[in-house]
């Protein structure tokens, strides 16, 4: 066995009740920081949140709030920001707030500072859902024609993350637990992935799978229970962190469906992960080299070994299946508008082909979520 892992620039990663009100100060760039908090309307106007931000930040480190980052960050709202930053030299911090979207867009601006300024820009950023967007290189946004389109670069990984139990009580009960399922997507996905390390990736993914399946169900029952927010926050942490600078394209089949799926459909990319997950899990079954890391999965579900990587695999697979259930999570394409006419273009976008053995699976695979 050899490889290499290489880690990103984080500096901190904070967790528990009140880490914002504890750290966020502490860990700006410098005492004459400006800071730029990007996040979406429901917080800014269903919420306390920001406001509580602002505060803290105060006129000495406040130097605005852009709060109409809408979901998969739509262009002409994530241009808006960049113009309302790029406006004021002084602002050298961005605070991302919420979840994959605004942490994304936080991200592409810091891209845009670097490109039209020479500099990137301070991120730190305080997640409200499971996504893990705050753990990755790669920064997405919509374009004009409704298209997923990444960038990804080192120095756009946040310097720190302040998971915040207290912030993350107040995200929806749907959207937080089906972001828990794109977090166990990431997990999932990365036992197979073709540069992710055995340690640390691996074996951290192994205990965010675990995490996940122990957690979600007991805070859908106690929403308000911190000690769960947290355990499931830091499972989505692990479930990605672990990849480090190893990313070299997209995590897998999962997640590539979910691109072709979410923009275009406007369908969440926990809900997209919900839909694919389970199915992909079995297809990839079909993989000795995929099989035998994805059985590694079910001791970490209270489940023992066959001896059989393929029947383990499928066993993971239902595994998933039954989770979904349990969160009322299970849910169809109809749900969201696709037709049957759409599929020879969705598996198209996921398979990055037109025909094939894998075409066909995902066309399959597709038609079965109808």
């Amino acid at each position: 066995m050899s490889g290499l892992w290489q880690p990103t620039q984080l500096q901190a990663m904070y967790y528990g009740p009140f880490s914002v009100k504890k750290h966020l100060l502490s860990h700006l760039p410098s005492d004459s920081s400006k800071a730029f908090i990007i996040t979406g309307s429901s917080l800014a106007t269903k919420t306390s949140l920001i406001s509580q931000v602002e505060s803290l930040l105060g006129s000495k480190h406040h130097a605005g709030t852009f709060a109409n980052i809408g979901q998969h960050a739509p262009i002409a709202q994530l241009d808006e920001a960049v113009e309302s930053v790029l406006k004021d030299i002084s602002i050298d911090t961005l605070i991302s707030i919420g979840g994959g979207s605004p942490i994304d867009s936080a991200k592409v601006i810091s891209h845009r500072s670097h490109e039209k300024q020479g500099r990137y820009l301070y991120h730190i950023t305080i997640p409200t859902t499971l996504s893990a967007a705050e753990c990755t290189l790669i920064g997405g946004y919509t374009n004009e024609k409704g298209t997923k389109v990444s960038i990804a670069h080192p120095r756009l990984i946040p310097q720190a993350i302040l998971y915040d139990s207290s912030f993350a009580k107040e995200t929806p009960q749907k959207l937080w637990l089906s972001t828990g399922i794109r977090a166990l997507d990431h997990a999932v996905e990365l036992m197979y992935y073709p540069t992710a390390s055995e340690a640390p990736t691996k074996q951290l993914c192994l205990t965010a799978i675990s995490q996940l399946f122990e957690y979600l169900p007991k805070c859908k029952k106690e929403r308000e229970n911190e000690d769960y927010i947290t355990k499931l926050q830091l499972a989505s942490f692990t479930s990605l962190f672990g990849l480090g600078l190893n990313l070299k394209g997209p995590l897998g089949l999962s997640h590539t469906l979910g691109y072709a799926l979410g923009s275009p459909y406007k369908i969440p990319h926990g809900i997209t992960s919900c839909l694919t997950l389970p199915s992909v899990v079995r297809l990839k079954a079909d993989n000795p080299e995929a099989a035998e890391q994805l059985a590694r999965i079910l001791p970490f579900l209270n489940q023992q070994r066959s001896g059989h990587d393929q029947k383990d695999a499928i066993r993971v697979g239902d595994a998933i299946d039954e989770l979904l259930k349990t969160l009322g999570l299970d849910a169809t394409l109809k749900d969201f508008n696709v037709k049957e006419d759409q599929i020879a273009k969705i598996s198209k976008m996921a398979t990055n082909s037109e025909q094939g053995e894998l075409f066909d699976k995902v066309v399959s695979l597709i038609r079965s979520k109808l």
